[in-house]
């Protein structure tokens, strides 16, 4: 018996996907698939394996070269690990539902093999075939496309196995029939038109980050006075800005009360750190997070409660950089600060009494801010620029800048 020869069938990878325009599709595919459809970076950006690998795996790698940057010696390649390790956290559930990572977007870079009608009139939903040999770029999300290929090649180093990550649905979108100069273009529009977002603004984000879950825990132990009613002083923090602007109800942004705890709790070292994550194993020696969280969050929160009219009237004391320098003050009286140094409440109370904290140059410009050409004061400079001056002039009243901070 011989075999019958079959007609008009395209055989490939199929995908169920939903057209968004003419050459665009979004779905979802395994990690088999995105694997076996898209090589691996670091595979084609090695010269060794190369030499081996097949004519179309170096058509391929000639072919992404025209649209990636390398991964090889570059930041983008040094977060492949951890993207991965990120990764399969969220999957073992050790993340719970706080993780996300964003559709891959894929250049299929000639037409389709097929594409079907609608699979249920009226929803959208199609089959996509991609032929095998096609070549499909990865053109924005390569980072991640990496990281699902290290821990479909070793899942074990990450407690994963197969048969999880067989499972696991990758959201992709895929344009299609792209001249090389458009694939391009999407590249360049998707990662210079996008704003980066300011590190120390994501960290006040990352409710896994140990300094931005105490600043939310000081602004919500606060109780403040506002039209004869006690209001939370966590609602006049503004956690999606770097500054608050004058029409706002708050009055400090979630960022800067995060600068003011992370420099309590490491002193000068915190100016670093108010742009870095912290975590719970890198506390200052001898401190626990038990002891940070009960002894910085009541120290705060009083600090705050005495002075909420100077927050009240946006006041210098509600920049980054001096809220920085009232923290590294406020170190001093930690139980884990340097006992040479280390000073009592009262004596934080005595030092920061008699500052001028109006939004005057008479007092600030040089310290924390500088005076422009129009004569407008400016608090614009960083933690890291200023947060070292102001607590100088907080902790020797005597300095120059002492005196200045003082109107003395």
């Amino acid at each position: 018996m011989s075999p019958t020869m079959l007609t008009g069938v395209v055989e490939g990878t199929q995908l169920t996907v939903m057209p968004f325009r003419d050459d665009a599709v979004v779905g979802t595919m395994s990690v088999p698939a995105l694997v076996q459809l898209v090589p691996s970076p670091r595979t084609e950006e090695d010269p060794r394996r190369l030499k081996t690998a097949s004519g179309l795996v170096r058509r391929h790698a000639e072919l992404r070269a025209t649209v990636q940057r390398t991964l090889k010696s570059s930041q983008k390649g040094r977060n492949v690990r951890p993207y991965a390790e990120y990764i399969a956290a969220g999957l073992k559930g050790e993340l719970g539902a706080a993780w996300s990572t964003p559709p891959i977007t894929l250049w299929h870079a000639g037409p389709l093999a097929a594409i079907s009608d609608e699979l249920v009139p009226g929803s959208g939903l199609r089959t996509l075939t991609i032929a095998p040999g096609t070549m499909v770029v990865a053109i924005d999300g390569e980072t991640q496309t990496a990281a699902w290929h290290d821990l479909y090649d070793d899942p074990e180093p990450y407690g994963l196995t197969y048969p999880e990550l067989a499972r696991v649905r990758v959201a992709f979108e895929l344009y299609a029939d792209l001249a090389p100069a458009d694939a391009r273009q999407i590249f360049y529009d998707r990662n210079v038109r996008g704003v980066a977002v300011a590190k120390n603004l994501a960290m006040s984000m990352d409710q896994r980050d140990f300094g931005t879950r105490l600043a939310h825990r000081v602004a919500d132990s606060v109780k403040v006075d506002i039209d004869g009613q006690p209001v939370p002083f966590g609602r006049l923090v503004n956690s999606s800005k770097r500054q608050t602007a004058a029409g706002d109800r708050e009055v400090v942004t979630l960022s800067a009360l995060r600068a003011l705890v992370v420099t309590a709790v490491y002193g000068r070292s915190g100016l670093t750190r108010s742009a870095e994550s912290v975590h719970e194993d890198e506390l200052p020696a001898g401190a626990r997070p038990e002891e940070v969280e009960g002894f910085v969050v009541p120290l705060l929160a009083r600090l705050i409660s005495e002075r909420f009219p100077a927050f009240a009237s946006r006041s210098a004391l509600t920049a980054p950089a001096v809220l920085a320098g009232v923290g590294i003050a406020a170190h001093h009286t930690t139980p884990w600060s340097e006992a040479a140094s280390r000073i009592g409440p009262e004596d934080l109370d005595r030092l920061l009494g008699g500052i001028r904290w109006e939004r005057e140059a008479a007092y600030w410009d040089g310290v924390a801010a500088k005076t422009g050409a129009s004569g407008r004061l400016n608090f614009s400079g960083g933690v890291k620029d200023s947060g070292g001056r102001v607590a100088d002039a907080i902790l020797y009243p005597a300095t120059e800048t002492g005196r200045k901070i003082r109107g003395l």
